[in-house]
């Protein structure tokens, strides 16, 4: 099952994608539909069905909103998740755990605020005077539905609701600058998600393709069959001692091809469009826009 959250004059609402191009809404009060899927989450898990609208709405009559348009807390994120990744991160220069080796011995987590998270159509926004080395990396988020402390790899994707595809965009030069993934990783409008989210059943974890365009060029062509942690062991390693909760994303690494790969790095540069596509869930597609103009385009209007 594909459900969105979309915007149609001036209100949010929560829907069942049906035939492609026909969304249902549930009835949720303005506030549940502000959350986006977590009412839906929060519903399944307390066993209520919530009511569906008697009449669906054309997709195209809506803007695609986050499926969580702002994450209780931080996103939970995975470097160095695949393995040709890993070494071309690890030769790029910016990777500060290369001296242990370029594929991990465990996962290397970190996080993005919740501030990051904009929608699949948006525009990813670069601001020069703050970063001139602006990367993509296309990643399968998962979707945390049941929560738990000390979850077991068998006993992991039970805890699963579903997934999603979100953009991990990397301010490199303050990745390097800060010695940390974080402020690099948590600038404005640095997570496109979307344009669904898809139920567990839709994903076949060991066999969905990852893919990334910028202008129309293929840079990343992966799948997840290639992730050196696997999914259960993100979960595992994750609640050994933090409890997660539902409605929790964790966004699982992105493989090789990103900008800083190439000699010399591809970086991202307003007027770019770059192009996320998972298979089982679709594609999102967002402009580079220099925030500054864009600022100013807001103020003039």
């Amino acid at each position: 099952m594909k459900l969105v959250v979309f915007e149609r004059e001036g209100r949010r609402g929560v829907g069942i994608l049906e035939q492609e191009d026909r969304v249902r809404p549930y009835r949720l009060t303005d506030a549940e539909a502000a959350q986006g899927l977590q009412p839906i989450i929060e519903a399944r898990l307390a066993g209520r069905v919530l009511p569906l609208a008697d009449v669906t709405v054309a997709l195209e009559g809506v803007r695609l909103v986050a499926p969580f348009p702002h994450p209780r807390r931080n996103i939970f994120c995975v470097g160095k998740n695949y393995h040709e990744h890993a070494h071309e991160f690890a030769r790029s220069g910016f990777d500060s755990s290369a001296a242990s080796g370029a594929v991990p011995d465990a996962p290397i987590i970190f996080t993005k605020v919740p501030e990051t998270v904009t929608g699949p159509h948006d525009p990813i926004l670069m601001e020069p005077r703050v970063s001139a080395a602006v990367d993509y990396e296309a990643e399968l988020c998962v979707i945390i539905g049941q929560g738990g402390r000390g979850i077991a790899k068998a006993e992991a994707l039970a805890h699963v609701w579903g997934y999603t595809i979100v953009n991990d965009v990397t301010a490199r030069d303050l990745q390097a600058k800060h010695k940390q993934w974080l402020i690099g990783k948590s600038q404005d409008s640095f997570c496109p998600m979307g344009p669904c989210a898809v139920t567990a059943d839709e994903i076949d974890l060991a066999d969905t393709p990852v893919r990334c365009w910028v202008n129309g060029e293929l840079r990343q062509n992966a799948n997840t069959r290639d992730l050196i942690f696997d999914v259960p062991t993100l979960i595992e390693t994750l609640s050994a001692g933090i409890t997660l909760l539902p409605g929790d994303l964790i966004a699982t690494g992105t493989p090789v091809g990103v900008g800083i790969g190439f000699n010399p790095p591809r970086y991202l540069k307003p007027g770019d469009r770059v192009r996320v596509e998972i298979g089982g869930i679709g594609q999102i597609e967002n402009e580079v826009q220099e925030f500054q103009a864009q600022r100013r385009a807001g103020s003039a209007a």
